[in-house]
């Protein structure tokens, strides 16, 4: 048995190393400066375990599940956001970034084996059922998550539509898990909504930065200038949980001066060494003419006011990040997510793709975003929302920031949930809305509130009773 296995294992090394050399991985080498030779030992160790299972398990196993399953394995030990993409979820995130795919409504992320809720998508299924940002889901419907990959979890969460899925939740201030039943639906992201608050100031909201981000945001801004110019407007980009670099640029330069840069990225090839201006080649990207001639001159020099959030991730810190690095706004908020690493889809020949982390975002000013965020210049708390929100640096295998002139952020201070705090989230825009109330103060020159103190109901029942 064992001189069998040895054989298998010398064949496999073999048939690996012709693998590798057909993928070109020398080619890739050479473009670092250097040729690096292929870990021999290593890819015995890996013929070896590989042909202990085509012999030895209970059961058997497909060559190609275990060469994907390996695959997998690879990219989710680097970082939590490179990963494999099998046929589905490549087709899948290609139709996300167009605004409309079926399933719950939620942006997810993997940790200690349990599907993480990062932040709920506004108008879907699951935002209407009060998940909130850090829910750990551990069972969908009778099948515990655990073992599972995250690919295989949104599978089963996603389906069609009017069909329902039950989700066991753990939730951290909640004794013991509670169910929630959710019905799917055709999930349509509207990235970009828009209102007057009250004459002359306006509320842009970016919930998610998709290809038709920058043209959506140009008919909003020229239906809030209709009526005559503003004199404040808000940009809203609380659990805003990112998308395309692009929509990022373009949302950026409808506000700051044209050329001027909005963003950079650094990693190991000369590819992954970009600069990304304020400029139609950099967020049209071929695809048309400049949206932004259209555009009204006043959204140029408009006093402004960011808002952000722990769910505010990736592109919408690239926005918040350039709009403060030149004061052409005031950020205001709470420390947003740290998503500043670039994933590189990188398509295979079979129709699948890996999505590698190539690179790090860092603002025109140079501060790295990875692990850090972007800190706002007011801060302003939100009412209900738990202090122990999940951020990139609260990630198992986190990619470290590269800044050493910015120290990281701090982990927030842990603290209950106040009583009374709402069960589900407030409407951002809406009228309860604290932060966008400080944010108009701001706007108006007057006194902002960092919180929203909670009332003395003993004391206030004290007074009721002396009254009496």
């Amino acid at each position: 048995m064992g001189v069998k296995l040895k054989q298998i294992s010398l064949v496999l090394v073999g048939v690996l190393a012709g693998v590798l050399l057909s993928l070109n991985f020398s080619a890739v080498a050479q473009r670092e400066g250097a040729r690096y030779p292929l870990p021999v030992d290593e890819l015995r160790a890996f013929a070896e375990v590989f042909g202990a299972i085509k012999t030895g398990y209970v059961e058997p196993v497909e060559d190609k599940k275990l060469i994907n399953e390996a695959i997998n394995g690879m990219l989710t030990g680097l970082d939590p956001h490179s990963a494999y993409l099998d046929q589905e979820a490549f087709k899948e995130l290609q139709v996300g970034t167009q605004g409309e795919f079926g399933g719950l409504g939620i942006e997810v992320g993997m940790e200690d084996g349990f599907v993480k809720v990062v932040s709920p998508i506004e108008d879907t299924p699951a935002f209407r059922a009060g998940l909130k940002p850090g829910d750990l889901i551990i069972k969908l419907d009778d099948t515990p998550v655990k073992g599972m990959t995250l690919s295989d979890a949104v599978k089963r969460m996603r389906g069609k539509p009017k069909t329902s899925i039950r989700l066991t939740i753990v939730r951290k201030g909640e004794a013991q898990p509670f169910e929630v039943t959710i019905v799917r639906d055709v999930i349509r992201v509207q990235s970009v909504k828009s209102k007057i608050i009250e004459p002359g100031y306006g509320y842009v909201r970016v919930s998610q930065f998709q290809e038709q981000t920058g043209v959506n945001l140009v008919k909003h801004l020229n239906g809030l200038y209709k009526d005559g110019p503003l004199k404040g407007l808000v940009l809203d980009l609380r659990n805003d949980p990112g998308g395309l670099l692009n929509g990022a640029v373009g949302v950026s330069a409808a506000f700051l001066p044209r050329d001027v840069l909005v963003v950079s990225t650094d990693g190991r090839t000369e590819d992954a060494r970009r600069k990304y201006n304020a400029s139609p080649e950099d967020y049209v990207r071929g695809r048309g003419e400049d949206y932004l001639k259209g555009i009204p001159a006043e959204a140029k020099t408009v006093p402004m006011v960011v808002l952000v959030n722990a769910g505010s991730a990736s592109a919408s810190e690239i926005v918040a990040g350039a709009l403060q690095d030149y004061k052409r706004a005031t950020v205001l908020g709470t420390q947003t997510f740290g998503k500043g690493s670039v994933q590189t889809i990188m398509p295979l020949n079979n129709n699948t793709a890996i999505k590698l982390t190539t690179a790090r975002y860092f603002t025109p000013k140079g501060r790295s975003i990875q692990a850090k965020g972007i800190s706002p210049d007011i801060v302003v708390e939100e009412p209900g929302a738990p202090s122990d929100r999940v951020r990139e640096a609260d990630l198992l295998k986190h990619l470290a920031g590269d800044d050493e002139n910015q120290p990281a952020a701090k982990p927030a201070e842990r603290k209950p949930t106040p009583e009374g705090a709402p069960s589900k989230p407030i409407e951002l825009g809406g009228p309860e809305d604290f932060q966008l109330k400080q944010a108009m103060n701001h706007l108006k020159g007057l006194p902002v509130i960092a919180r929203l103190e909670k009332p003395d109901t003993k004391a206030a029942a004290a007074q009721a009773e002396a009254a009496k």
